[in-house]
């Protein structure tokens, strides 16, 4: 492990629908709490709420949560361009970076998240649980996107799963 860099990691996966919609599955709150958000809520510096249905732009606060978990995640849209490339800030001081692009009737969405402390604690539950996180909302957006289903368990009753 001593060559194992714990300040990045990144995700990649295709999604056979177009980039528009993926963006979109990133950008509009009512669509990113389709897959990966129980509540997606924006505000502007003015901390006026943005709609549900509104693209996002960089500038903005956000409030994430998820099911089955208490904590509430807090950040900053940094970078917002309208079509293939969203950044934001992420677990502390983490930077999560967005960019899709199109290749053989799919789009490819490619994230990756850096500067990630080295403390044993972010090690663990950002380095390590971040990348297994992603991974499971990659494949549910995958799922959604293509297939309609959402692979989350929502179930207060069953917990901790792989899905959730």
């Amino acid at each position: 492990m001593k060559n194992f860099d714990w300040t990045q990691f990144s995700k990649r996966i295709a999604v056979k629908v177009p980039m528009a919609t993926i963006y979109n599955a990133w950008a509009v709150p009512s669509e990113i709490e389709k897959w990966f958000l129980k509540t997606a809520r924006y505000k502007n510096l003015e901390q006026r709420p943005i709609p549900m249905d509104q693209q996002i732009e960089p500038d903005l606060l956000y409030e994430w949560t998820w099911y089955l978990y208490d904590e509430t995640e807090y950040g900053t849209i940094t970078k917002a361009n309208g079509t293939d490339h969203i950044q934001f800030t992420f677990a502390r001081q983490c930077l999560v970076d967005i960019h899709l692009t199109e290749q053989h009737g799919y789009t490819i969405v490619d994230l990756k998240q850096t500067n990630i402390p080295t403390d044993d604690d972010a090690k663990e539950n950002i380095r390590l649980g971040c990348s297994s996180g992603w991974s499971f909302y990659f494949v549910n957006l995958k799922s959604v996107y293509e297939g309609g289903l959402d692979l989350r368990s929502k179930d207060e009753r069953l917990r901790p799963m792989v899905n959730n």
